[in-house]
């Protein structure tokens, strides 16, 4: 996801941004021990066995989940606005090379998701898609339905057809349901053409119910999209110096919107009670407050990046995070790889049987290897592996990989 400004020079900020980005993600991955899907009603029992266990699943909960994986999106839509723009600026069309693009992200995305269920590269490429014809749509127009998605529109809509049903798959997302005991057994005993067959087939449309039903996953990225190409036109990251007036402004909403979504929360599920189901229009209610939760919570995490790295003492350190995010589709791939190999019966097997504080701590190292190694790799090489593949078939053209010494 080369992400360059009008001169042709990286934008350095992006890409310690999306690097920084990737390790929120591989931390809460980690901590999920890559399961990909719901689990059994006490199946995870192991990974906590003292307080701090339960201290990281808070940490997890209050400032990963949901918050990385929507900053990565971000910086997905605000790629494609400097992709088309740098095109535009050449006289060239770029919206039938982005669709090809598009198609070799899903083919990327679909090896991925055999080994892993977590996979968000196939919903990046179908959902990319509906980013060309907001290229040319107005401010106004790209701000509103970005608005609409993050109050829940896709999600009220789905739920007036399903009525909290699943959209492709019978079984839900029950912890006792047969399907989520089934492959939580799978993960553990499987082979790994078992998993993969899994992954390939029901695993697709549990993905696809979890993304575009009810929980509404899918809507919310591409309201994220849409930010990103909203934060490309007006030149946030090439000119995020001087735009401190804004930034306050935007942490001040997003303080607002937090306290509006906690309060939407509570509004939603305080009458049902202790248990909670998803076939009513208060749970939908009280899901789109914790969407805005989220959303509010992903840009000030936006806001204190860029306040930090305004910083000359805190700028060396976060561009750090440069090198892993300029390789981040090889990163991604790897670490969950990676992950699936520790925790999966094919693998090393520790599915359910490590702490949290453990895991927690391995993904740190997860981390700082991968960013040894892409720093390393970009010192040899001008592309990730991945990133090299993807741009020589997006352009039929042949790139130089290795550095000249």
């Amino acid at each position: 996801m080369n992400i360059l400004n009008s001169g042709k020079t990286r934008i350095q900020i992006v890409d310690a941004l999306r690097g920084f980005s990737l390790a929120g993600i591989v931390i809460v991955h980690l901590v999920e021990n890559y399961i990909g899907a719901p689990t059994p009603e006490g199946a995870l029992e192991a990974t906590h066995i003292g307080i701090p266990d339960y201290v990281v699943d808070g940490i997890i909960g209050i400032f990963f989940r949901g918050k990385f994986f929507a900053l990565f999106s971000f910086l997905f839509g605000l790629s494609f606005f400097i992709q088309m723009d740098r095109a535009r600026d050449k006289g060239q069309d770029y919206r039938w090379r982005f669709l090809w693009r598009l198609l070799l992200l899903l083919g990327i995305g679909i090896v991925h998701h055999m080994f892993y269920r977590g996979d968000i590269l196939t919903i990046y490429a179908l959902l990319g898609v509906f980013l060309i014809p907001f290229y040319k749509l107005r401010n106004p127009w790209v701000l509103t339905v970005a608005a609409l998605l993050f109050l829940g529109l896709g999600r009220f809509l789905i739920f007036l057809y399903t009525h909290g049903d699943n959209l492709f798959l019978q079984g839900g997302f029950d912890s006792n349901s047969p399907e989520v005991v089934a492959y939580f057994e799978l993960l553990k005993t499987g082979t790994i053409n078992e998993v993969m067959h899994s992954n390939a087939t029901e695993g697709q449309l549990m993905k696809m119910d979890f993304q575009f039903g009810i929980f509404s996953r899918g809507y919310l990225t591409l309201g994220f999209f849409l930010l990103g190409l909203y934060a490309g036109r007006i030149r946030f990251f090439e000119n995020f110096e001087e735009k401190w007036g804004f930034m306050q402004n935007i942490l001040y909403g997003s303080i607002g919107l937090f306290a509006v979504g906690i309060g939407i929360t509570i509004l939603g599920f305080a009458p049902l009670g202790p248990v909670v189901t998803f076939d009513n229009w208060n749970a939908m209610i009280g899901l789109t407050g914790m969407d805005l939760v989220n959303v509010a919570l992903t840009f000030m995490l936006i806001t204190l990046f860029v306040y930090l790295y305004k910083k000359v003492r805190w700028r060396q350190w976060l561009q750090s995070f440069a090198p892993y995010g300029r390789m981040a589709l090889t990163n991604y791939v790897f670490q969950s790889i990676l992950g699936a190999f520790i925790f999966y019966g094919w693998g090393l097997g520790y599915v359910a049987k490590i702490p949290n504080r453990y895991t927690f701590l391995l993904a740190f190292g997860v981390i700082a290897l991968q960013m040894v190694i892409s720093r390393w790799w970009l010192n040899h090489f001008y592309y990730g592996p991945l990133e090299w593949v993807w741009r020589s078939l997006t352009h039929f053209k042949y790139y130089p990989l290795r550095r000249k010494s």
